[in-house]
């Protein structure tokens, strides 16, 4: 049995990464397979993610668009859609600013194919982005849209963008390492996309692991205390409980019996603007002790790194 504190890393290195790249090396979290990755690793298994309909990993990549459009009937036809997960600012009457994740991306087309600008900004991103969207490719190919300009924006415009657009246009990923009784709590926050370790696929009993269980230290309770000392031996009878069923049973039966405390890793990716909503609830002395024990200093970071949106979140926490 292992006890360790929990933490957090806002991956900002992941911006610098390729998109297929990026939504890799997230969702090799949910398996803990992160050791396979290689130069080679990431094609295979984003085919595989998307031949299996695991969508939820296609979420971990975001790109922003800026797309002309010569016709306003062609802008009221795309809303008519009503497009979903997407971040939409209007720059002129007919210029439209456009962020999402692959995953946003594909549905909006396998969902409305015969809308002309659904079709010119698949076109785009399926010449651009083939990994991504080959296998709803038509068979006559990707025909660009006549009346519809599409450039992809770089991070750096998007990061120069005024606070409001920012907010709403940047998205950052931070993985925590916590109980399950805190992510119980981060997944409530629907905007956001997820990635967590899985009990169901992961064998603690495994040399990766340790051979063993580990567990999140608990705030609540003193090293020494009489309280901590029932929490910890009924964390030693857990795991080998656990252990013991692993013998007979598959990981997603023996998970059954394991607590809260069970460290996890999530990976959380969203806006800026969510992300400050997610401040000023789990900041607030009314939220869970442990929560604010993780997103306390998270949200000092996010600040020293975006401070025009997140210093008047900053300056409305209280102890």
């Amino acid at each position: 049995m292992r006890v360790i504190s929990p933490s957090f890393e806002i991956l900002t290195e992941l911006d610098k990464s390729s998109m297929a790249s990026r939504i890799e090396i997230c969702g090799r979290v949910c398996y803990k397979s992160e050791e396979k990755i290689t130069a080679d690793s990431a094609e295979p298994f984003i085919k595989n993610v998307l031949k299996r309909k695991h969508n939820s990993v296609a979420e971990m990549a975001v790109l922003s668009i800026e797309i002309a459009i010569d016709q306003q009937s062609y802008i009221g036809h795309f809303f008519e859609v009503i497009p979903r997960y997407f971040a939409i600012d209007s720059v002129d009457k007919k210029v439209l600013m456009i962020t999402g994740s692959v995953r946003a991306f594909r549905e909006l087309f396998i969902d409305n194919p015969a809308v002309k600008v659904v079709k010119g900004i698949t076109a785009f991103l399926g010449n651009r982005y083939p990994l991504f969207f080959d296998d709803l490719k038509p068979k006559s190919g990707w025909m660009p849209q006549t009346g519809i300009k599409i450039r992809k924006m770089p991070l750096a415009e998007v990061d120069s963008l005024p606070v409001a657009q920012l907010a709403k246009h940047r998205f950052i990923a931070v993985k925590f390492i916590t109980n399950r009784a805190v992510t119980h709590e981060i997944v409530r926050h629907r905007p956001c996309s997820f990635l967590q370790e899985s009990q169901r696929y992961c064998r603690y009993d495994k040399n990766q692991f340790g051979n063993e269980v580990t567990f999140i230290k608990p705030l609540f309770f003193e090293d020494g205390s009489p309280e901590y000392a029932i929490w910890e031996k009924a964390m030693q009878d857990t795991e080998a409980m656990y252990l013991e069923l692993l013998k007979t049973s598959s990981p997603q039966a023996a998970r059954t019996i394991l607590p809260n405390s069970c460290k996890t890793e999530i990976v959380v990716y969203a806006s800026l603007a969510e992300w400050s909503h997610i401040f000023m609830q789990r900041t607030s002395p009314a939220a869970e002790p442990s929560m604010r024990e993780l997103m306390i200093p998270l949200l000092a970071e996010f600040k020293g790194i975006f401070p025009t949106v997140f210093a008047e979140v900053m300056s409305a926490v209280r102890p």
